[in-house]
C-alpha cells in the first residue's frame, strides 16, 4: 500500500507519517527529548464517563526521526490486526529543554475506507492548480502552499471523490528563471527546481518549502515560471506555467 501524511486519507494497509513541528519564538527549533508517542483508537464503544471519548491504546512509539530543524516524524504501519476505520489521537511527550518537566501534545488523525467509484463510461475530468504566496523577497524562506481542485461535473459526491483521490496523487513542483530572449538549449540552465516532489500534503492541499537564501537555491532577484505535475490513475497533468517574483 501507499505511504501517506496525516491528512491524505489513510486507509488500513497505508503507512501514514504523522509529524510535528516545533517553534520557539516563531522559528523553528528542536525540542531537548520526544520521549514517546502514544496512539489511541477513539472508540464508540469504549467511552465511559471517566473516559468521555472512548481511548484505547494502540501502540507506544519511542523512536522518533527528526528530519531537519524542528521537525519530527513517525512512520506507522496502518496493520489490519491494530487499526481500523475511524477516528485516532497521537499524543507526544516531550521535553522542552533540559531539566524541564515532560509535557504532552495531541493531534488528530482519521483512517477511512477504501475509495471506490464504478462507472459504465471514463469519467472526462481535469485539475487547476493554483499557489501562494507569488512574491517573495530575496533570501527568504517560506512554504508555498499549492492548491488542487478538480474540475469535473457538477456532481457533488464525483467531486468530492476526485478531491479524495487528488489528496494522494504524487505532485511535482518545478521551477525555471523566466528569460525572454534565451536561447531553448539554455532552458535547462535556468531550471532551478526540477519536479521535485511535495510529499507534505493536507487535504487539497501541497506544501513545499522554498529557500531563497545563500544557504537554499540562491535564487536571483527576478521573474520565475512555477508549474506542477501530478499522476492522477493511468493519467498525468501538467499545470500552466504560473509566475513567481523574487525582488
Amino acid at each position: 500500500m501507499a505511504t501517506k501524511e496525516r491528512y491524505q486519507n489513510p486507509v488500513v494497509g497505508d503507512t501514514v507519517n504523522l509529524r510535528l513541528f516545533t517553534y520557539n519564538s516563531n522559528n523553528r527549533a528542536n525540542l531537548n527529548d520526544v520521549e514517546k508517542v502514544e496512539i489511541y483508537f477513539l472508540d464508540p464503544e469504549n467511552k465511559t464517563e471517566s473516559n468521555p471519548d472512548g481511548r484505547r491504546l494502540i501502540e507506544t512509539v519511542t523512536t522518533i526521526s527528526r528530519t531537519e530543524v524542528g521537525q519530527y516524524v513517525i512512520s506507522v504501519v496502518l496493520n489490519d490486526l491494530e487499526y481500523v476505520i475511524g477516528d485516532y489521537v497521537d499524543v507526544w511527550t516531550f521535553v522542552v529543554e533540559s531539566g524541564e518537566t515532560a509535557t504532552t501534545t495531541e493531534n488528530n488523525f482519521k483512517v477511512h475506507p477504501d475509495l471506490w467509484y464504478v462507472s459504465s463510461s471514463p469519467i472526462v475530468y481535469d485539475f487547476s492548480f493554483k499557489f501562494q504566496p507569488n512574491r517573495l523577497r530575496s533570501g527568504e524562506k517560506r512554504f508555498l502552499i499549492v492548491q488542487i481542485k478538480p474540475n469535473v461535473t457538477h456532481a457533488p459526491e464525483l467531486e468530492a471523490y476526485y478531491t479524495n483521490l487528488a489528496i494522494v496523487s504524487p505532485l511535482t513542483i518545478s521551477i525555471e528563471q523566466e528569460c525572454v530572449d534565451c536561447m531553448p538549449a539554455e532552458q535547462d540552465l535556468r531550471l532551478e527546481v526540477d519536479a521535485e516532489s511535495i510529499d507534505y500534503r493536507e487535504t487539497n492541499l501541497g506544501y513545499y518549502f522554498l529557500d531563497t537564501s545563500e544557504d537554499g537555491l540562491d535564487l536571483a532577484k527576478g521573474i520565475y515560471n512555477v508549474w506542477f505535475e501530478m499522476d492522477f490513475g493511468e493519467s498525468t497533468y501538467i499545470s500552466e506555467k504560473s509566475q513567481l517574483q523574487i525582488f
